[in-house]
């Protein structure tokens, strides 16, 4: 029965092998043919290492199968063993391998040299015979130093069972074990080899270090054209400063910027980078920047810490240390771990933008491809939304991130006075427009030649507001768009701050009329557009001039169908409202359930798609959610149906305002959301009740799982304790008993938390 099984397993890996002709290099590093990211990533560690490249056409052809031959080669090359070829091509071991064949050496190293593979029983290798997945898996398990007794039972069954529970065929589809191997598959084999253990030896990375490479876990790649030690911008850098070189003089082609993950050296030169599989990235543009939260365009918020890694202008830093220096319309790559906390932050999306590419026809993608080097598959964000060829406008500015594979599209124009450049009107690579020094892209630098210092000139701006590119203020389509909020004001002097992430410090032109009265009134209508949303020009230099907005799309806001009027709310919606204290950014989330008047929509502005994209709510808190607890007091001279109700909170009240709501008793928990008069409420919502809730279903401090379900729970959750009839803190809560009843709005988040010493019973 040994025998008979020796002699299927002979030939079950004999059968195994797959050779085509060599694969040419391609002209390019990237494949066109790889629109997945995580496979263009996967392809890339394994070209590095010299596993598997492309074809001369510069694709990948992730579905065509492989020779037994070529299976033989690949093997070589993970076993890092090249050096020894020699030994092996001037043999003949099979007669239909002849040391002519261009893998003779890689098939008689990986037969005779590794006995990773045999041959047939009639003595012949079959070099161009296609290889099966369970062959491949087959010949993977003996490399790494498992033998037919370690698996055992039927073939392929399992070896195929044996090789998933230790992870090598993590990715692939095993129910396919007789059908021919193709590429796609070859390359997670691989890539999980590289990443397993060796029998009889459990460490990270054992296969590699078998293989004579050293392994440096947990570094994070910030670029992959750094100048190196031979002077040349083929090098990795690291977050920790750190510079390696790259072996074989091959360069990579940024995909794996940004990622974590593990560096493969072979001396002190870089064979290939191994990014880590665990968690998600995830590439937003941030809307609000805050000492322990980003919000991102969409509303969507990422808690933080002071020590949470970043990874900014090519060097590890923390949040505490960067933070300060990001403005809103920065792109952030979040990368969130397994629980969906941010683990750590690379600054400008996986890759700083070098070259952009201005769209002059509406609906027009020319020149994508050229910005991707080739590579198919992106997707196109605008605006931080999801768009697509039909979207694109004139002057519209497209960049690329390989670390994401996405064209970041971005309409935002800024016109005024052109103050001075650096080095020189013909070549810039700085200007100096409203204050500010914006950098210039090389791309830019022809249609920028065309102006001087002293024109009025509109800049066409990246996502990260680097200039791509300059047209006359009054070319058609190319209005400025450059909006922000006065956040201070001091005699004519007043700070801006615009969403696009840009600061604007300058003087106010009021244009002074010799009339000291009027000049007085102008000066004090100044004081109006105090923490108002404003758009912002300049004529002369170190002035700017302001035009306070409102008005826009009229109509209700329904927040259930997303509309405001007839007109739909885009994705990344900004919201907005005037309080006391000045514009406060919101998401949707925090204006309630009810619909919010057509009077309280102070001003709205629609983007390329005719969809609302930027919004502001009048009153102080009007159309805003105000989440607490419920307090009911039936007062003299109100009707037998009528109560005075004031909602308490730890951070205020709201009321006591008259009304009826049958429903809410006293000690409920609610989401209350104030009236355009002030004197009441516009909408008033039970929050949903979660009832003993353990301990045990918390995920840390920030989620909870009941009944299946993930609610998070922010740090400012409101916690009231019963014994003692006062708010908490979130720790004194969770220590105070082993359950506790939770209080929820509709988006699935935790507003309200109460306990007291029932739930010790």
């Amino acid at each position: 029965m040994k025998r008979i099984l020796s002699l299927l397993l002979a030939l079950a890996v004999t059968a195994s092998l797959l050779t085509l002709p060599a694969v040419a290099a391609p002209p390019t590093n990237r494949f066109y043919d790889l629109g997945d990211n995580t496979a263009a990533r996967t392809v890339e560690s394994l070209r590095l290492m010299g596993i598997m490249d492309g074809f001369s056409d510069g694709n990948f052809r992730p579905n065509a199968q492989l020779t037994r031959a070529q299976f033989c080669k690949m093997v070589v090359c993970a076993l890092n063993a090249e050096d020894e070829l020699g030994l092996y091509r001037t043999v003949t071991i099979y007669p239909d391998v002849k040391p002519s064949h261009w893998a003779a050496a890689y098939i008689n190293m990986a037969s005779k040299g590794k006995n990773a593979i045999s041959g047939f029983s009639d003595g012949k290798f079959y070099p161009d015979r296609t290889v099966t997945l369970g062959q491949a898996t087959t010949i993977l398990l003996r490399v790494l130093g498992y033998k037919d007794e370690n698996v055992g039972g039927v073939w392929p069954d399992s070896y195929l069972s044996f090789a998933a529970s230790i992870g090598l065929t993590d990715g692939v589809d095993t129910t396919r074990g007789n059908a021919p191997l193709n590429r796609a598959d070859a390359a997670v084999l691989f890539n999980n080899l590289l990443q397993a253990d060796v029998q009889g030896e459990k460490s990270t990375s054992a296969f590699l270090t078998s293989a004579g490479l050293t392994t440096k876990p947990g570094m994070v790649l910030v670029s992959s054209n750094a100048k190196g030690p031979d002077g040349e911008e083929t090098a990795m850098l690291f977050s920790s400063g750190e510079v390696y070189q790259m072996a074989d003089g091959k360069s990579s082609n940024g995909c794996l910027n940004g990622f974590k993950g593990t560096l493969v050296l072979e001396g002190e030169k870089v064979r290939t980078f191994l990014p880590d599989a665990q968690g998600v990235s995830r590439s937003v543009v941030a809307a609000k920047i805050e000492e322990f939260q980003i919000t991102d365009r969409s509303g969507s918020k990422y808690s933080v810490t002071a020590g949470t890694k970043v990874y900014y202008e090519s060097k590890e830093q923390t949040w505490s240390e960067v933070r300060s220096w990001l403005n809103p319309g920065a792109s952030l790559t979040l990368y969130l771990n397994s629980a969906g906390n941010v683990e750590f932050i690379f600054v400008g999306g996986g890759s700083t933008a070098s070259e952009a590419i201005v769209v002059y026809e509406k609906g027009s993608t020319k020149g994508f491809d050229g910005l991707t080097g080739g590579v198919s598959g992106y997707k196109i964000y605008k605006n931080g939304s999801r768009a697509n060829a039909k979207d694109m406008r004139p002057y519209d500015v497209a960049t690329y991130s390989s670390a994401t594979n996405t064209i970041r599209v971005c309409d935002t124009r800024i016109t005024g006075y052109y103050e001075s450049c650096t080095p020189s009107p013909t070549e810039p690579t700085s200007i100096r427009v409203l204050g500010n020094d914006l950098p210039v892209l090389t791309t830019a630098q022809s249609t920028l030649s065309k102006f001087r210092p002293g024109d009025q000139i509109t800049l066409l701006l990246t996502e990260d507001n680097q200039v791509a590119g300059a047209v006359k203020p009054d070319t058609s389509g190319a209005n400025a768009n450059a909006i922000g909020v006065v956040t201070s004001i001091s005699g004519t002097s007043v700070k801006v701050e615009l969403l696009c992430g840009i600061t604007i410090e300058s003087t106010v032109d009021l244009g002074a009329t010799g009339n000291e009265t009027l000049d007085s009134i102008r000066t004090e209508a100044l004081q109006n557009v105090a923490n108002r949303m404003v758009r912002v020009g300049s004529t002369g230099k170190d002035t700017i001039g302001l035009v306070r907005l409102g008005g826009g799309v009229s109509g209700e806001l329904d927040l259930e169908t997303r509309k405001l009027g007839s007109r739909s709310l885009a994705d990344t919606v900004s919201v907005f409202r005037y309080t006391t204290k000045g514009l406060e950014r919101l998401s949707l989330n925090d204006l309630g359930g009810g619909p919010i008047p057509a009077d309280e929509i102070s001003y709205a502005h629609l983007n390329w798609a005719n969809q609302i994209d930027l919004m502001v709510l009048g009153g102080v808190n009007h159309g805003t959610v105000f989440y607490g607890r419920a307090l009911i007091t039936a007062q003299a001279g109100t009707t037998r149906d009528s109560y005075y109700i004031t909602i308490h909170s730890p951070d205020g009240k709201l009321g006591p305002f008259l009304a009826r709501y049958s429903d809410i008793a006293s000690g409920a928990y609610v989401a209350a959301v104030e009236n355009s008069t002030g004197q009441g409420f516009s909408s008033l919502k039970l929050l949903t009740a979660l009832r003993d809730v353990p301990n045990t279903a918390w995920s840390g401090k920030s989620a909870v799982t009941i009944d299946g379900r993930s609610y998070s729970i922010p740090s400012s959750v409101m916690c009231y304790n019963r014994d003692i009839n006062d708010w908490v803190t979130l720790e004194e809560a969770h220590a105070y008993a082993k359950e506790c009843d939770m209080f929820a709005s509709e988006d699935g988040v935790i507003r309200a938390i109460e306990i007291d010493t029932r739930f010790e019973d």
